[in-house]
């Protein structure tokens, strides 16, 4: 699908803020509620915006520690790999999981109460999955930057 200009800023204002009605979008864009409807539905229809969602403040809900967790396999067969992806994807404390290249073959990203919530989570959960070699745990310091958009 090839995005003009105006995709791209709807698209710009849509991770900005998906709650604004249509018509303040229409406003923005200077077009009309029915063009900006349109293009909003052709964006999903094609893939291009995948979903919708609510950040929510992770100190109010008591999930404000987070660590990077660099997790290496023992083997890496195509079997344990799938396995140990199915085995991350049930893990409510596991926000995102990045398979890649290097000295390690993951890294995650929790979101846990407190360090010994932590701990709580590599004994009983993390380490309970067959076939981790080893782990490597970074406990974030202060958040930079965190953005959910991608620039286009």
């Amino acid at each position: 699908m090839k995005l003009d200009n105006v995709d791209i800023e709807l698209i710009r204002l849509l991770q900005e803020d998906s709650k604004k009605t249509t018509k303040q979008y229409a406003d923005a864009l200077h077009l009309s509620k029915t063009a900006v409807y349109e293009r909003i539905r052709r964006l999903e229809r094609n893939g291009v915006v995948t979903q919708y969602t609510a950040l929510v403040d992770k100190i109010k809900v008591g999930r404000d520690f987070m660590v990077l967790c660099q997790i290496r396999l023992v083997q890496h067969t195509k079997e344990n790999v799938l396995k140990f992806e199915r085995e991350v994807l049930q893990l409510k404390e596991v926000s995102e999981c990045f398979h890649v290249g290097g000295d390690y073959d993951y890294i995650l990203k929790i979101y846990v109460k407190d360090m010994k919530s932590y701990r709580e989570f590599m004994v009983t959960k993390l380490t309970a999955i067959a076939n981790i070699g080893n782990t490597q745990s970074s406990f974030v310091i202060n958040e930079v930057k965190n953005s959910p958009s991608v620039h286009i």
